[in-house]
């Protein structure tokens, strides 16, 4: 359990970062409101409703195709889809047949993605 959160923890905290650097964000509760973009805000909200009706696996496969295209604001939603992601129990993630360490992968592949894989290093590496 300590270690779960202990990894929750460490999730929020790099994606506040993120946020805070790449787009001026200080926020301890990141959600879709902070898009500017309508289509973003949409797109995101689709994307947690999927979550929240347990297909997690099939929002991460959207958020995959949607960050083919290496925009900013698509690095905005992806970080923002994580945060919620790792807001929901572990309980809810394992029951939908996801997992707090995929939380974990998700977050590093996508900072890998953006060249952003150092800066995530530095929260993640002992996990």
């Amino acid at each position: 359990m300590f270690e779960q959160d202990y990894i929750m923890r460490l999730i929020k905290e790099i994606i506040r970062v993120v946020l805070k650097l790449m787009f001026n964000i200080d926020t301890e509760s990141p959600s879709a409101e902070l898009l500017e973009d309508k289509k973003a805000q949409t797109e995101l909200n689709n994307l947690l409703e999927l979550i929240d009706s347990g297909y997690i696996n099939e929002a991460e496969n959207k958020l995959y195709d949607l960050t083919k295209e290496k925009s900013m604001q698509n690095l905005e939603v992806s970080l923002l889809f994580y945060s919620f992601l790792n807001d929901k129990s572990t309980e809810f993630l394992e029951e939908h047949g996801f997992s707090r360490d995929e939380v974990k992968l998700g977050i590093q592949q996508l900072s890998n993605k953006y060249d952003l894989g150092s800066m995530a290093q530095l929260f993640l590496f002992d996990l």
